[in-house]
């Protein structure tokens, strides 16, 4: 059987619905980006970047091991802000160069109206194919994000994504209200803030001392996140939280989302993750008689 793993984001062509996550470690560099693309990413994702440079402070990211359905995993927990460098590094050279994979490249932007009015020109001039802006440092009340959106939307024509934060209160409400002004949503965030202490100093482990969790123990959320917005928007869904699996990349989709977002993992067993994922999910279509993704998208909703 031939299985196809193509997807349309927004009309973003996908050679597959794997893309990399939104991290220093995993999104940082073009370099970073064209290691990804080696290793089968259907697409590319940016690391965060502002109009200001992040002060980020250091360590910034800590690995916690956990049980998970009663084997040893690891989250991390990060204090990582965003991009430490001037935005100008992507616009002047950096999206250009991870266009050279051939693969669509979607910049990752924050945080304010102002912000989006001056950034996004300048992304879409470089070649980028859309445009993922965060919400994590906005008020989780949907005014603020429309505001963004519709500065976007007057500054750009490329499909806009918006990033949803884990602590939105009722997502499907939230969705609706931002249907009208973006191409697509993309859940979730990472979840926060949390404190690790380490006890043998008495001191918290990151930098900043307070942090936000990403991995495994939050999938279940980011499943509940995507299937809530599935199921009021008729607008694709990127899934993000806790992917180590092609099995985690096939409940997503049958919550209903059309692309996902891999970061912890790749930040924890690095790039050739992607592609141990990218091989789990066609053998697992194979395995179980789909040829395309679009036949178990979303089928999990009816029952939701």
């Amino acid at each position: 059987m031939v299985v196809n793993l193509e997807v349309n984001l927004a009309g973003i062509k996908l050679r597959n619905p794997v893309l990399n996550g939104v991290s220093d470690p995993t999104s940082g560099t073009a370099e970073i980006l064209i290691k990804a693309a080696e290793n089968g990413v259907g697409g590319l994702v940016t690391k965060t970047i502002s109009v200001e440079p992040a002060k980020v402070k250091k360590p910034s990211i800590y690995a916690l091991r956990m049980k998970i359905d009663g084997k040893v995993s690891y989250g991390l927990l990060n204090c990582e802000l965003w991009d430490e460098k001037p935005y100008e590094y992507w616009t002047n050279g950096g999206i250009q160069k991870a266009k050279t994979t051939g693969l669509p490249v979607i910049v990752s932007v924050g945080y304010h109206a102002d912000d989006m009015r001056k950034l996004a020109p300048l992304i879409e001039k470089a070649g980028a194919d859309g445009i993922e802006f965060s919400t994590h440092y906005v008020e989780y009340d949907p005014k603020p994000i429309i505001e963004i959106a519709q500065a976007l939307r007057e500054s750009t024509k490329l499909p806009i994504f918006m990033k949803m934060s884990p602590h939105t209160k009722e997502p499907r409400k939230f969705a609706k209200a931002l249907e009208p002004y973006v191409d697509g949503f993309v859940a979730i965030n990472t979840l926060g803030p949390t404190l690790k202490i380490d006890i043998e100093r008495g001191k918290p482990v990151l930098g900043a001392v307070y942090g936000w969790l990403s991995g495994p123990a939050i999938k279940p959320l980011g499943v509940r996140f995507v299937a809530d917005i599935a199921k009021v928007v008729k607008k694709p869904v990127i899934g993000v939280g806790g992917i180590t699996t092609g099995e985690d990349v096939i409940e997503y989709i049958m919550a209903g989302a059309t692309a996902v977002e891999v970061c912890t993992a790749a930040i924890l067993y690095g790039p050739k993750i992607y592609r141990q994922i990218i091989d789990e999910v066609k053998k697992w279509m194979e395995a179980h008689g789909y040829s395309s993704l679009d036949e178990i998208r979303g089928i999990a909703l009816e029952y939701i």
